[in-house]
């Protein structure tokens, strides 16, 4: 008598159509734990020695490096810079990004052709483009030689080498290179709002302003969600244009958290403060995220 294997047991053999067995995943959890879990957990009870990155012979200090970084004003200023840079790129990457989504959404003829031009910088490398920006920048550079040339002497200006310009510098070159990715996800998401809305907006009477504010903007939820995830996140973490255009200089005008932490670790040999910067910034890139996570998920289902 032949028995028909239950649910379970079917479930079970291998090549059945059930459930892969769960071990299947161990090689993969093994190989993230031995290079991001093991890491990261040494890296954090470093941050509670004097350890220099050298020597095997370090002692635990507990909280004093972070202590130390409440005392630090340059660690203060860097907490600061970090924040500043990452709302001001937020806002004004997306704003202009969504500014350049509805201008190449109409039906001007050169609207692939802007697409391409305007989403061109953000497929250069960063570093590139950031010493790119710091020769034009530059006392005897391009923009201070075209300011002359059109009669803007006065406008002349030392735009990194200024304590009061060199952030606001950094901030322009980041929005000029992702203003145009930010642009293609608004662009994707206004594409996806069926052309009838629009059409009965219009016969409503509806006016552009009223008709993107009511209309558009709440289907535009998932594309505001990505944006602003995106852009606070990589401007919390901003690394390579600001090393590359000042080098957290002058003074330390422009030093972020990540370019303290390179300072503080390969200049000075402080890996265990280092490392505690880097807990610091852990803490504030996950805070961040997923306090914004959670505020626009709500207004997106709220839009839905």
């Amino acid at each position: 008598m032949t028995t028909i294997p239950n649910r379970r047991d079917r479930a079970r053999r291998p090549g059945s159509g059930g459930t892969p067995p769960w071990w299947f995943v161990v090689p993969a959890l093994l190989l993230f734990a031995f290079v991001v879990l093991v890491p990261s957990v040494r890296g954090v009870y470093y941050a509670f020695t004097d350890w220099d990155g050298l020597s095997p012979d370090f002692s635990w200090v507990g909280f004093g490096n972070f202590t130390t970084m409440v005392d630090d004003p340059n660690a203060r200023q860097a907490i600061w810079h970090t924040l500043v840079i990452a709302v001001a790129i937020t806002i004004i990457q997306n704003g202009v990004g969504l500014l350049l989504a509805l201008g190449v959404n109409t039906m001007i003829k050169s609207r692939n052709v802007l697409r391409v031009l305007l989403f061109a910088p953000a497929v250069i490398t960063p570093i590139v483009t950031a010493y790119l920006w710091r020769n034009l920048l530059g006392p005897d550079g391009a923009v201070n030689s075209l300011l002359g040339a059109v009669g803007l002497e006065s406008w002349r200006q030392n735009w990194l080498g200024d304590p009061q310009l060199a952030l606001w510098a950094i901030v322009g070159v980041i929005v000029w290179q992702f203003a145009g990715y930010s642009m293609v996800i608004f662009l994707a998401g206004l594409q996806s709002v069926p052309k009838e809305i629009y059409e009965a907006a219009a016969i409503d009477g509806t006016g552009p302003v009223r008709r993107f504010w009511w209309v558009v903007r709440p289907l535009l939820a998932p594309a505001f969600t990505i944006n602003l995830m995106l852009s606070i996140i990589g401007g919390i973490k901003l690394f390579d244009q600001v090393y590359a255009l000042t080098g957290g200089g002058p003074g330390h005008a422009t030093d972020t958290i990540s370019t303290l932490i390179y300072k503080e670790a390969f200049t000075l040999g402080e890996f265990g403060y280092s490392i505690a910067l880097a807990v610091v910034l852990t803490v504030i890139v996950a805070v961040a995220s997923t306090s914004q996570y959670l505020v626009l998920s709500r207004s997106e289902r709220a839009a839905s």
